[in-house]
């Protein structure tokens, strides 16, 4: 067996799986979370025992450190050599890589040009990289990017309706999000479908607190709801998504905010928080929806109006679906806001849905859907660590 770590190294969290490969058998996981701040956290889960360590954790080179100690701690490995491998998440790929790849000075210089892209993603994934390799030197590392699964866009899907050497000077196209969670997602309801994946035409909706859409024909992507950035598409928990640009100039004149004043209002103070003013948390909402709070029951029925849009026009866009499939946190276990979208659309698309089925169904595989539906609808829990570990482990031919 090969030993190969997932690595997700946000702005100030990480994240992580180590695999036993090509078994795909997990050996531990874990989370550092508040990195660069006074009261970090540290949670790894080994043999179904969670361990938590509250201190300082300065920055990722300490965090790595924390990690590998902790391995052999926990008596995971007895050695950090047996670590052959270490993939890394990264957002933005531009259009320069198509798949994963080898992560070198090339590859890692060319996530670092493209950080322009994804600011607060890409400096962090690249650092994680730079941190893994400075402690496990004999290790070989691979960048698996969230926008290659959407490269097999089609122009008329990808390219934004500006001038055009906007498009061919500065790379203002839509470039989508998420890729690896719906890349192994479609596959799974594919495996689910007992259908080819290329004969297959899937939606697939990740839901969290960013959330992504994607038509998935053939086994490619062909249209995404995220944009340029993390931003677009529908509403998420703090994010407006898509919006009449002509609000950003509007709202300057009238406030005198800043470029920078309007960034943080629509990625940090839109979405379900800024229509509630409660939270972007869709529990909360969720209570506040239970309690007849106003504003709550229009950020859900807005939520729904949004996604609603998306899944018709990407199913007319591929001239039908076979499944609908629905992953991350809001997706997996808001049984509510899953159960109102799918009311939504049952009747376009004779959606036959076991709905108590549905209202206590959380975080688990499940066909949601009847027999007499002419779609299927399912729960597939996201893996993106695996399609890393899985990435990582052939690119490195272990």
């Amino acid at each position: 067996m090969t030993k190969v770590i997932s690595v997700n190294a946000g702005s100030s969290s990480l994240k992580f799986q180590l695999f036993n490969m090509p078994s795909e058998e997990v050996l531990c996981e874990g989370i550092f979370e508040r990195i660069g701040q006074e009261k970090g956290i540290f949670t790894i889960k080994v043999n179904g025992e969670k361990y938590k360590i509250n201190e300082e954790i300065k920055d990722h080179e300490v965090a790595v450190n924390m990690l590998l100690t902790s391995l052999i701690k926990y008596n995971v490995v007895s050695n950090l050599d047996e670590i052959k491998g270490a993939g890394h998440r990264v957002v933005q790929g531009g259009t320069i890589y198509q798949q994963s790849c080898i992560a070198n000075d090339e590859s890692s210089a060319n996530v670092i040009k493209l950080a322009e892209l994804a600011p607060l993603h890409n400096m962090a994934n690249v650092g994680g990289y730079f941190a893994f390799k400075k402690a496990l030197p004999n290790c070989g590392n691979a960048f698996v990017f969230d926008t290659a699964f959407h490269q097999t866009m089609a122009p008329e899907s990808f390219m934004y309706a500006v001038p055009y050497d906007w498009y061919t000077k500065y790379g203002v196209r839509r470039y989508g999000a998420h890729g690896t969670s719906h890349f192994f997602v479609a596959n799974r309801t594919a495996e689910l479908l007992n259908k080819d994946i290329k004969d297959t035409k899937i939606v697939t909706c990740h839901l969290g607190n960013g959330a992504s859409i994607t038509a998935v024909k053939g086994g490619k992507s062909i249209n995404t709801s995220m944009g340029f950035t993390p931003l677009g598409g529908i509403m998420m928990g703090t994010r407006s998504g898509d919006i009449d640009p002509a609000i950003i100039p509007f709202m300057m004149k009238k406030t005198g905010m800043t470029p920078q004043d309007i960034d943080n209002a629509l990625n940090r103070d839109s979405g379900m928080l800024g229509i509630s003013g409660l939270s972007s948390d869709a529990r909360d909402i969720e209570d506040a929806v239970a309690a007849n709070n106003e504003r709550a029951i229009l950020t859900h029925e807005l939520y729904v109006n949004r996604i609603v849009n998306v899944v018709g026009g990407y199913i007319a866009q591929m001239g039908g679906v076979d499944a609908i499939a629905f992953t991350a946190g809001l997706g997996e276990n808001d049984t509510v806001l899953r159960g109102k979208i799918l009311m939504a659309i049952q009747d376009a698309f004779s959606l036959d849905i076991n709905y108590e089925l549905n209202n206590k169904t959380r975080g688990k595989e499940i066909k949601l859907s009847t027999e007499k539906s002419k779609v299927e609808v399912w729960v597939v829990p996201t893996n993106e660590e695996l399609v890393i570990a899985r990435d990582t482990f052939k690119l490195l031919g272990l």
